[in-house]
């Protein structure tokens, strides 16, 4: 990245800059611009492209300094620079906000003079790390290549993401941007050649060149707003519960994909009346009953989910036996632990190729029963979801104490949609200290649900969510490539991809959201390296995938044991394809581990991602993973199969044109 130095400039002269194409990030210089506090807390908190705030003691009385910088830090500046000669309570107050406000703290070190020994510099970003700083910043003036060289070889002590060490004058010219090629996030340039504000400073459009060979990154100078399809998880349960309540819902939002259509098949064969009309589903449901349904053949497609929710549900609306087939990956993919969940209820699976492992097509068998038992969720949530769905309607009520439960938002998305259709399920969610003081879900030990027996559904009418799996892809294209804004999400949605926000922030991306619009934008910013626990969002991965590959650094993603049920064995399609892309990866017990490198430092070293022929293993989630890919990639990616999309992003095609300017 290629930090703007601005100084000397009022609010007005700042905004013009800023909304230069070609800005991607600036550092304002708080000590020479003519802003009062008022027009610093504005500036901050407007401003989509990242800000540094800098405030020399040097320049500016310290009590002065410390407010300025309190200030933006507060109203939302990304970065904070504090020299190291700073007043020691004035850097604790600074630090204790950075901290409070989600700032990044540089402690930055200047020699105007000359350049120390190796061994002091490195003393220097020690005392810094030290100090509580997350990145250090050293600056000294060379005269020789020794002093580049003494400089320069920081990188090699240091976290290279956590160092911006290079040299002024014009034998430390090369160093500016020689810094950000040994991985350091972000170097300094002028906004041109006379506003340099030390000695062999670049003019940020002569960077901008060097560092990206012409590269153009998405979303200059045209912003396009995207949009994404309905969320099919959303979808699916949504049909289902308005084919089974008594009356007519209203599904506004609708957008087809393969599995929410498959979906709709099902809806109509259990003899429900579905139309479509402007994006509004009306379904005319069958008020359902136990028993009540001849449900002797279903056609479920791909869907993985939609089979999974009908096999109870089978169980609970019809006759004693029912068939169930599918197409694709799906007939391909065991239901793992399908039986043994099932057990307990009533029902048993038979495949029709026979064998132990359950698989699509296959017939269920006996009728839905009522009990209270302990079943494991390490299979997944999906056949959960099933029983919360049917259970209900028998006239007995159920207590299930699902251990070891996985993809819990998943849960929860199904048991608030039952809501909105007048079926209610209690749950106690268990774990250990950490988690009664956290809630984080991935730290539950069990749930337990209280399921009242003799429900009804009822009719409803709601919108149905944008899809986060969907606009994940989209964000991370525009942190990592440029930048995007993506319409039709919800901030407090229930889904678990909604996590990509937190792994984005967490990198260090550039992302906020219009208030009115509630459009999401995402920005190029210096990329970190990140670790998440992506078990209850194993659709995130692949794209989690490529967002490390480009953060400098090593990113852990945990998980992976959640990946083999998949479209595809996607822990091997994932690493197949960073490996082929030239990216280090290996997956250690249930972690992938990732060695990324900047988008800059890609580009100055030649390193960008191999293009090529590769296959998508009929997988959606892997195209849109490569095709995200392919923006930092050296030549053209070629996949096999791109058809695959349309399971739940069918225009992902045109919306890429669209994102890429070749619509």
């Amino acid at each position: 990245m290629i930090c703007t130095s601005i100084q000397g400039k009022n609010l007005r002269e700042i905004r013009e800059i800023l909304s230069r194409p070609d800005m991607e990030m600036a550092e304002i210089r708080l000590d020479r611009c003519k802003l009062s506090v008022e027009e610093i807390d504005e500036l901050f908190g407007e401003s989509d492209v990242p800000l540094a705030a800098t405030c020399r003691t040097s320049e500016c009385e310290a009590a002065e300094a410390e407010a300025r910088l309190l200030t933006a830090i507060k109203a939302g500046a990304a970065y904070v620079d504090v020299e190291i000669e700073a007043p020691a309570m004035m850097s604790k107050r600074i630090r204790r906000q950075a901290r409070e406000s989600g700032s990044v703290l540089v402690r930055s070190y200047h020699d105007f003079k000359g350049t120390d020994s190796h061994e002091a510099l490195k003393a220097l970003v020690e005392k810094c790390l030290h100090l509580g700083a997350d990145i250090v910043k050293i600056v000294t003036t060379a005269s020789s290549e020794a002093d580049t060289a003494s400089v320069m070889s920081l990188y090699g002590d240091f976290a290279p993401q956590r160092l911006i060490a290079f040299c002024m004058g014009e034998a430390g010219r090369q160093t500016r941007i020689d810094c950000l090629k040994a991985g350091a996030p972000y170097t300094y340039a002028a906004l041109s050649l006379e506003e340099a504000a030390a000695p062999g400073q670049w003019p940020y459009k002569e960077m901008r060149a060097k560092a990206y060979g012409g590269r153009q990154f998405i979303g200059y100078p045209d912003c396009k707003v995207l949009s994404v399809p309905s969320s099919k998880s959303f979808s699916q349960r949504a049909i289902l519960c308005a084919a089974l309540a008594e009356g007519v819902s209203h599904l506004r939002g609708y957008t087809p994909c393969g599995d929410s259509e498959a979906a709709l098949k099902v809806a109509r064969s259990l003899g429900a009346e579905v139309s479509e009309e402007g994006g509004t589903l009306t379904i005319k449901g069958i008020g359902a009953a136990p028993g009540s349904v001849e449900t002797a053949e279903l056609f479920t497609g791909e869907s993985g989910l939609l089979t999974r929710m009908m096999i109870p549900l089978c169980a609970a609306l019809g006759k004693g036996s029912a068939h169930i087939s599918g197409e694709k990956t799906l007939v391909t993919r065991p239901l793992k632990g399908a039986a043994e969940m099932m057990a307990p209820f009533g029902i048993s699976l038979e495949s029709d190729r026979g064998g132990e492992e359950v698989m699509v097509p296959l017939t269920v068998k006996g009728g839905l029963r009522p009990c209270e038992t302990e079943i494991s969720g390490k299979d997944g949530s999906q056949l959960v979801s099933g029983l919360l769905m049917s259970l209900p309607l028998e006239e007995e009520s159920s207590v299930i104490r699902l251990t070891e439960p996985k993809s819990i938002p998943y849960i929860f998305i199904t048991i608030e949609v039952l809501k909105r259709f007048g079926i209610r399920i209690g749950n106690e969610m268990e774990g250990g200290e950490d988690f009664a003081q956290t809630r984080d879900m991935n730290l539950c030990d069990a749930i337990t649900f209280h399921i009242r027996g003799g429900q009804r559904y009822r009719a409803a009418d709601l919108d149905i969510e944008g899809d986060w799996s969907a606009a994940a892809n989209l964000l991370v294209a525009g942190a990592i490539f440029g930048r995007t804004e993506v319409a039709g999400l919800d901030s407090r949605s229930l889904q678990a991809d909604l996590s990509v926000m937190d792994v984005l922030i967490e990198a260090g991306a550039s992302l906020s959201e219009d208030n009115e619009s509630h459009v999401f934008h995402s920005q190029r910013a210096p990329l970190s390296p990140f670790s998440v626990d992506a078990s209850n969002c194993p659709d995130l991965f692949p794209i989690i995938a490529v967002l490390a590959a480009f953060c400098e650094g090593r990113s852990r993603i945990g998980g992976v044991g959640r990946l083999a049920g998949k479209e595809s064995d996607r822990a091997s399609a994932i690493t197949g394809m960073l490996t082929q892309m030239g990216v280090q990866n290996a997956v250690k017990g249930d972690e992938l581990v990732i060695d990324g490198h900047s988008l800059a430092r890609r580009c100055l070293e030649g390193k960008l991602l191999h293009g090529g022929k590769f296959t998508s293993r009929h997988d959606h989630r892997m195209v849109l993973a490569l095709m995200t890919a392919s923006l930092g990639a050296d030549s053209p990616v070629e996949i096999d199969d791109t058809a695959c999309v349309s399971k739940s992003f069918p225009e992902f095609g045109k919306v890429f044109a669209r994102l890429t300017g070749k619509e």
